[in-house]
């Protein structure tokens, strides 16, 4: 059972001791009830910021909605400050997301009818005792809460419709929640985000990213973009994934480009991939309508990826993403078409991939490639080729076992020597790597150093035997390395 933190408890009775009252309020009940840990806890109370600073005289109170953090001086991060907020009633919402006055209420009841969907809308009065015992807490459901948890139900508080016309971006909450929870949305709750979708333009673009964000990272991540395009809220600020509906591909796919990108995504999903890679996943292909030609099976995408690229810019820009973040998915959508065919394709030609994506990102390139594989109706997302390709990736970003990883260069034995460029320098240096690779300890300046010396006593056939050897050690040495290599990728 989650536990109610010590620093939560401290604050509620201390308001209860100076005779107000004080709940528990919102997804903290919510989450308690569900046996999860609650990211935030709110507190709710009969008294006034002033009251409130009154009684913790270390807190501050910095905004306009009455809410009150009071420092608790916990080691925990999310516990350091706890948020206090009295009895709310709001007025008319002119901007359809905060309301013109804010107005203080005397009860639990008033405050309840304000919020937005019945699960968030539980209060939690606690007792006296030593709690969490089931005893010790009450839980307060004025609007039907508790069963709407229990059927799984998001459910709007009262009239749905003025729900979202108070605050549009509940619209897009109601989605989260529904993809988060893994619940139905409520059929009049349902029909009330269609008909009111077009509210959302009230909204900011940050405040709308951040719900999205929220969104692609829930386990129902598809599904709920597929609810953002049934209720017309997609349209609102990102009609561009709309243009893929009903659009039909090639002979490599089974799905029409709607389809295959939440394939795609859902595939990142269910492998808990990171949120660039399920981003970049959901917009890879978004360029495809565009830039399609022909019918059927045998019609063409020609530079979608290209296109695709600048299609992401601007949405990415449009909802205000840092530049940093963007960049990324950029890229990844940019060169998620990487070409590969083993046999054919060199390690140069891997060296670009690597260069044109970044050594950064080139294990999230592989896996839009993976969701663009499983998106397209494949069985399977990592095939040979594939894994042939991550073969030869880290082949390539391995260290080149050669002269040049030494702490010593030609121009070291050169001037050691007192000799002049020539076959005795590649063959002292030949030499040492043997040494190297038999004992890598001894690559440092000092060592190699003393040995050029004593290789210089050496006459030019001892000197050239040792170079072989040296050879045939970089040879082996190499071998051996691949051999670890295909035994991890699986391949020949």
């Amino acid at each position: 059972m989650t536990k109610i933190p010590k620093e939560i408890v401290e604050v509620i009775k201390k308001l209860r001791e100076n005779n107000f009252e004080a709940f528990l309020v919102g997804g903290c009940v919510r989450d308690f009830l569900r046996g999860e840990k609650p990211k935030d806890w709110d507190i709710t109370t009969n008294a006034k910021p002033e009251e409130i600073q009154k009684i913790f005289p270390d807190s501050f109170y910095e905004n306009d909605f009455g809410t009150v953090g009071v420092k608790t001086g916990s080691d925990d991060e999310t516990l350091k400050v706890v948020e206090v907020t009295p009895f709310r009633l709001e007025a008319k919402y002119s901007d359809k997301r905060h309301p013109d006055k804010i107005e203080f209420a005397q009860s639990l009841a008033d405050d309840i009818g304000r919020r937005d969907f019945t699960i968030n809308a539980l209060a939690m009065a606690l007792g006296k005792s030593d709690f969490p015992r089931k005893s010790d807490f009450q839980i307060i459901d004025l609007v039907g809460g508790k069963e709407d948890l229990k059927n799984k139900i998001i459910r709007a508080v009262g009239e749905p419709a003025e729900r979202f016309q108070e605050d549009a971006l509940r619209l897009l909450r109601a989605v989260r929640f529904s993809a988060e929870l893994d619940f139905t949305i409520e059929e009049r709750t349902r029909e009330a985000v269609k008909k009111n979708a077009g509210l959302l333009k009230f909204i900011s673009k940050e405040r709308i990213r951040d719900e999205f964000v929220k969104l692609i990272m829930s386990e129902g991540a598809a599904e709920g973009i597929e609810f953002l395009r049934e209720s017309g809220l997609l349209k609102e600020f990102l009609p561009e994934l709309l243009e893929g509906v009903g659009v039909g591909q090639n002979l490599h796919h089974v799905f029409t480009v709607w389809e295959h990108n939440l394939k795609a995504l859902e595939y990142t999903v269910k492998k808990g991939y990171s949120f660039e890679v399920k981003l970049a996943s959901l917009l890879h292909d978004i360029a495809k309508p565009r830039a399609k030609r022909g019918e059927g099976k045998f019609s063409t995408f020609y530079g979608h990826d290209v296109l695709g690229a600048k299609m992401s810019a601007k949405i990415l820009e449009r909802l205000r993403f840092p530049k940093d973040f963007s960049e990324k998915v950029i890229r990844l959508v940019r060169w998620h078409l990487f070409y590969y065919n083993v046999g054919e394709v060199t390690e140069s030609s891997v060296r670009r991939v690597l260069r044109n994506v970044g050594p950064d990102l080139i294990e999230d390139l592989i896996r839009v490639r993976e969701a663009d594989r499983i998106g397209s109706g494949v069985p399977k997302a990592v095939p040979y080729k594939l894994r042939h390709f991550k073969f030869m990736v880290e082949k390539v970003q391995k260290d080149p076992i050669s002269v040049g990883m030494l702490k010593v260069k030609g121009d070291d034995v050169m001037k050691i020597l007192r000799i002049r460029p020539g076959p005795k320098v590649g063959m002292a240096l030949s030499a040492l790597l043997e040494e190297v690779l038999q004992e890598p300890k001894k690559n440092t300046k000092e060592y190699l150093i003393g040995r050029i010396k004593e290789l210089g006593e050496l006459s030019e056939a001892e000197l050239k035997k040792l170079a072989e050897s040296g050879k045939e050690k970089k040879e082996e040495v190499e071998a051996s390395r691949d051999r670890e290599l295909k035994e991890k990728f699986w391949v020949a």
